[in-house]
């Protein structure tokens, strides 16, 4: 049985989380000024863990971290106006 599942996105550029495996990331948005990954999972999967990577707005991204794959934009409410602009 499947079920959706959120998790919160850490602060640091570089952050993992601990979730089913084949979890299938639907989204990342801002809840309650948080922002937070939702995923499709088989809670039933052992765990496995993913590693993720945030980037600002005017960021330098690196020829490695450009091959990573892109899940979403969200808008961090707590950042700098300047740099509200998030990418996951």
């Amino acid at each position: 049985m499947l079920t959706i599942y959120k998790y919160p996105v850490s602060s640091e550029k570089y952050f993992s989380l601990d979730m089913p495996a084949g979890a299938k990331i639907l989204s990342v948005q801002e809840q309650d000024e948080e922002t937070q990954i939702w995923a499709l999972v088989n809670p039933e999967n052992q765990t496995a863990t993913r590693d993720f990577a945030t980037f600002e707005t005017g960021a330098l991204i690196s020829e490695e971290e450009s091959r990573l794959h892109f899940i979403g934009t969200y808008q961090d409410l707590k950042a700098e106006p300047t740099n509200g602009l998030s990418f996951i």
